[in-house]
């Protein structure tokens, strides 16, 4: 067996030994066979969401592509979550669960089939939150950016953005100097929400041309992005005061370039604030030279379908049906969001995940993103760790590869976000998926993003963000390669 701890928090000391002690007594009664035993990896976690899709012990099987079970089990426990007092019967559990493969377990009822991450219903749930988000909002009683750590975006600190505007009227002008300057000056940000950060951007140019006196306000054009068109009318009544110079269309942030196709080569700065870290991901584990496609299934636990089925008049064997037709048709059955909003809420804190692996190689048709193929995925993979799991970031590195193009030669685009900057960080905490009040929050691959990124020609660095102590944030600058 191998035991893996993955953080420095003090309760991890007495939750190892109580991990080890349970693991050789179940092995002692025979309730875990040497076989098994040789093959366990338990990883003990700290998850720093408190809200997220796991139990307090998981385990993990591996599969090839005939549904056979491979030599490799992995074992979660979250040391934050867990209990002294049930550890040895949750690790039982757990591994009999996984061992057994059983389709049906009479304390789960399961909302999908195995599948990819990317592919999985907790993502209609994430796209139903931004359509609903106001609703969310009037039943919580506060806005969305209360529930982001600091209680506010790191993309909207106006210190940063007053930083970002001297640089970007500095590059105005150097591009002026040498007759290089556009007539129409292009600012893309993708995710606009209600259009502050956009507003205060608008602000401080404004304020800073003047005093300068460059002249340069009246060339601005800033495209304003956003796949909903409420969003976008909430934005618009945001930056009124800048009206002439704000652009509002609808993107696709996996896919900017298809409704920006006339804007290629001619942004010369793209910005997205907490954008990649809610997008469609899938992981992947490498495991004794080999990877492993992560599986997925969501389920509600029987005991939570029971209670909240009570309380909302809802048998359970209808359940699952009730849960489709509210992600299809909204809070109508429910008969409006008053009692819609708190079933959604209940149900979405009740949701985890179940996992299998499945060998990579039996899986020719894996939808690897844009960007990225099994040739490049083995060419980035040459110096990273043997033994561990990580991000494929998909919906971020399909974003990120398909808004490139539209980048001005002297153009940037900066992602405000929570990256992973170097794969081996992957060996030492858990980086999603977590819950954020009904979305969905993943760590990004910033280490993959960069090296997809030098492949095609561009230059990728992070930046510390200095303006909120403590704070995860950094930026991912990017300019295209000289």
């Amino acid at each position: 067996m191998i035991l893996k701890l993955n953080h420095l928090k003090v309760k991890a000391a007495a939750t190892t030994q109580g991990v080890i002690e349970a693991v050789y007594a179940l092995v002692e009664e025979g309730r875990i066979d040497q076989g098994q035993f040789a093959r366990l990896q338990v990883e003990l976690d700290w998850i720093q969401y408190k809200s997220n899709f796991r139990e307090a012990v998981t385990a993990t099987q591996g599969y090839n592509a005939f549904g056979q079970p491979a030599p490799i089990m992995d074992v979660h426990v979250d040391t934050r979550q867990v209990v002294p007092e049930t550890l040895r019967g949750d690790l039982l559990r757990a591994i009999h669960r996984a061992q057994s493969g059983a389709e049906e377990d009479a304390c789960r009822l399961p909302l999908e089939e195995f599948q990819s991450l990317r592919t999985s219903i907790v993502w209609t749930f994430n796209r139903f939150f931004w359509r609903h988000l106001l609703a969310w909002e009037a039943a919580t009683g506060q806005g969305y950016d209360k529930a982001l750590p600091g209680g506010a975006s790191d993309g909207h600190n106006p210190r940063a953005i007053a930083e970002d505007v001297a640089e970007f009227l500095d590059l105005l002008c150097l591009l002026r100097s040498k007759n290089q300057l556009p007539a129409e000056v292009n600012l893309l940000e993708i995710g606009v929400g209600n259009g502050s950060r956009c507003a205060q951007w608008l602000d401080k140019f404004q304020e800073l041309d003047q005093q300068r006196g460059t002249g340069l306000y009246s060339q601005i054009c800033f495209y304003m992005g956003d796949y909903s068109e409420d969003t976008l009318n909430k934005a618009r009544l945001t930056v009124a005061k800048h009206i002439d110079q704000c652009r509002f269309v609808q993107v696709d942030a996996i896919n900017p370039i298809k409704s920006l196709a006339h804007l290629r080569h001619k942004i010369l700065q793209v910005h997205l604030t907490n954008v990649y870290d809610n997008l469609p991901d899938e992981e992947v584990v490498r495991r004794d030279g080999k990877l492993y496609f992560v599986q997925v299934r969501a389920y509600v636990p029987i005991a939570a379908v029971n209670s909240i089925g009570a309380k909302y008049g809802i048998p359970a064997e209808l359940f699952r049906d009730r849960v489709y037709h509210m992600l299809e048709t909204g809070f109508d059955s429910f008969g409006g969001p008053q009692h819609g909003v708190p079933f959604w809420q209940e149900l979405w804190a009740a949701m985890r995940l179940e996992e299998r692996l499945v060998q990579l190689e039996d899986l020719p048709e894996f939808p690897f993103p844009d960007g990225l193929d099994a040739g490049r995925m083995e060419d980035i993979l040459q110096d990273a760790p043997t033994d561990f799991r990580f991000h494929l970031s998909s919906g971020a590195l399909e974003s990120f590869v398909r808004t490139l193009p539209l980048l001005h030669p002297r153009g940037y685009m900066q992602v405000f976000d929570i990256f992973v900057t170097d794969l081996a960080q992957y060996r030492t905490g858990f980086f999603g998926p977590g819950k954020l009040d009904g979305s969905l929050l993943n760590w990004v691959n910033g280490a993959l993003l960069k090296e997809v990124a030098q492949r095609e020609g561009y230059d990728v660095h992070f930046r510390p963000f200095k303006y909120r102590a403590n704070t995860h944030t950094s930026i991912l600058y990017t300019t295209r390669r000289e």
